[in-house]
């Protein structure tokens, strides 16, 4: 322990000498309430002592110059074990729930509360050596170091399995840096807390369920991947046209009110992640209560249970102390990174990182930093790489295949996307849902813009839409080639009026209205709706692309528009036109229902192909 004084307070900024022996980013003890802080900087002038500037993580009303501040030797560092799954914590890892039962309401300065119950007994089951007999002075599940019985304490070594959630098999890994040897001792199946040892090593190394780890510090893995396997989410407008890799990363911008929450909802809940971390990063607390009360009513579709089987939330709302929310995202990226590494898929919702670039901002003017454009700090560029290049798709220390995806929110005051925060962003991201303000306020969900957003990942996930059907990519590309070319007519049609244009071109805009409402947008209320498989998702647009294909055709031969229009499939004449059914597929046939799409397509054609054949004889004739 290094103990040193206060000397000034600015906010959550404190600066205290004494610690001049201390390290950078060590975490600090300040005031009589040891109210958890870290050292962010360390200056000494000529002549003077050595002084330390510390961001503290809690409230410090009452706090005065002179009080004592103690570093503990160790930087800010989450632990990490069986237990992290379903709990809800703040930014510096503190359990909410215990912390409300001791304190009520609002947080106390000072209060602790365990990140992982010590208490808990977990069911232990040994991997690294099965359990043997033995005699004499040898203890029971003591390995004897021959050729044929030795184990290496390699890093990510799985030492064991503890069943976490019904949905979350939680391994035990040896960590990263250990200091290698043999393993001498493994503990037999049975039930254990989180600071029982399971293993041992020839070199004095104990291994108990749970590791520390810092937060600013990416752990290491033996390979980086391509990400060439999506993250499926179910949103037709983001698997198909916007795609994201698992292991990439994703910004969702967005003015206030358009949607950028209930986005990252939707895909915390449908997305094929194995794990969903979720963090609050400065929300309003309306927003975090939303969140809180929600999740874990939400069934997770795939196993039928609670989605907190499988979520972890990190809550600092916009009242709560500014430095937490600023390493609240490297918390949240650490306990990702935890369970990557076992090889679990791992997607990370951050709401939103233009608040955690405010608490920054407030941070830097504190200590008094140059400041850059619009008041940021200079390194917040820095700080967002930082971030987004901890996803990423690996393979893990013990041959595993995991991958960590970023999708962060970004709120631009007054939706200005020229701002900062979202200029920066776009330099480390690879995947950009822009939302619209004009789609949300007609109600039109997801309100990601398909003029404006953008993805790099659709080459790299071109190989896995193959196997899903192998016109991907073709009718991708003509899908957004005609919404593109409807944009233009549009801007003609606000001038002269579509009266004015030919059929043809009058064609182009239908279409883009049934691919508008028939396919990019979703009704998250509605049971067959609200998730799609990519398999419908492709042959939906498929459909709507076909018809516009044979409505030129027939248009070419004589064909006025407005009878394709009125054209129906006389299967019953309370489904309507085609038009009107187009617009509708996405909720008549369910997921399951592919056969009755495939039927409703050859009706179609059928119809098309009859008028087409109607004008080729009149013109014979």
């Amino acid at each position: 322990m290094i103990k040193g004084k206060i000397t000034r307070i600015s906010g959550p900024i404190v600066r205290a000498t004494g610690l001049g022996a201390a390290g950078l980013f060590d975490v600090v003890e300040v005031g009589k309430k040891k109210i958890i802080g870290e050292i962010i900087r360390l200056e000494a002038g000529r002549g003077k002592e050595t002084e330390a500037v510390i961001q503290v993580y809690e409230d410090q009303t009452g706090m005065q110059a002179g009080d004592e501040a103690v570093s503990t030797g160790r930087p800010l560092s989450v632990l990490l074990g069986p237990g992290l799954i379903g709990t809800i914590y703040d930014g510096i890892q503190r359990p909410l729930e215990t912390l409300f039962n001791q304190d009520g309401a609002f947080m106390a300065s000072g209060s602790r509360g365990e990140a992982l119950d010590a208490r808990k007994l977990w069911h232990f089951v040994p991997s690294v050596v099965e359990p043997v007999e033995t005699t004499g002075t040898k203890a029971k599940n003591e390995v004897v170091s021959t050729s044929s019985t030795t184990v290496k304490a390699t890093p990510g070594l799985v030492l064991g399995t503890v069943k976490e959630t019904e949905s979350i098999t939680c391994k035990i890994m040896v960590p990263p840096h250990t200091k290698g040897g043999n393993i001498i001792y493994i503990k037999e199946e049975s039930d254990v807390t989180i600071d029982t040892v399971v293993a041992k090593t020839d070199r004095g190394e104990e291994f108990t369920l749970a590791q520390w780890w810092p937060v600013r510090v990416p752990r290491p893995v033996a390979e980086r991947l391509a990400p060439d396997e999506p993250l499926v989410t179910g949103q037709r407008v983001i698997d198909v046209f916007f795609p994201l890799s698992k292991g990439g990363t994703a910004a969702i911008p967005g003015g206030f009110g358009t949607g950028k929450t209930m986005t990252q909802h939707a895909i915390a809940k449908w997305c094929d992640a194995d794990v969903i971390i979720y963090i609050g990063c400065g929300e309003r607390g309306n927003e975090m209560t939303e969140v809180l009360t929600e999740f874990p009513s939400l069934i997770d579709p795939r196993t039928g249970r609670s989605l907190m089987k499988r979520t972890i939330l990190i809550a600092n709302t916009s009242n709560m102390p500014v430095a937490a929310r600023e390493v609240s995202i490297y918390t949240g990226v650490t306990l990702a990174e935890f369970y990557r590494d076992m090889g679990y898929h791992v997607a990370i919702m951050a709401d939103s990182t233009s608040r955690w670039a405010e608490a920054l901002r407030e941070l830097s003017g504190r200590m008094e930093e140059m400041p850059a454009e619009e008041g940021f700090p200079a390194y917040l560029p820095t700080r967002l790489a930082e971030f987004y290049e901890r996803a990423g798709r690996v393979q893990t220390q013990n041959n595993a295949t995991g991958s960590v995806t970023i999708i962060g929110a970004v709120s631009p005051p007054g939706g200005d996307f020229s701002e900062p925060v979202t200029q920066h962003t776009k330099r480390f991201i690879r995947c950009f849902w822009e939302l619209d303000r004009d789609l949300a306020n007609a109600r039109h969900y997801p309100a990601i813009s398909w003029t404006d957003s953008y993805s790099e990942y659709a080459e790299e996930v071109r190989p896995w839409w193959d196997n899903v059907n192998v016109n991907w990519a073709r009718t991708r590309q003509a899908a957004l080639d005609l919404l593109k070319k409807e944009q233009r007519l549009s801007e003609i049609v606000r001038l002269i009026g579509p009266d004015a244009l030919p059929d043809d071109q009058r064609l182009v805009l239908v279409t883009a209205e049934i691919i508008k409402n028939g396919f990019l947008q979703q009704n998250s209320f509605d049971e067959i709706d609200m998730y799609c498989i990519p398999s419908k998702q492709l042959h939906l647009l498929e459909i709507i692309m076909e018809f516009h294909e044979k409505a030129a055709d027939c248009i070419k031969l004589g064909a006025p528009l407005i009878k394709i229009q009125e054209l129906d499939d006389d299967e019953d004449d309370e489904r309507g036109t085609i038009r009107e059914q187009l617009s509708r597929l996405k909720s008549t046939y369910t997921n399951d229902d592919i056969a009755g799409l495939a039927a409703f397509e050859q009706r179609m054609l059928i119809v098309l192909e009859n008028l087409a054949q109607s004008y080729i004889q009149k013109e014979r004739l």
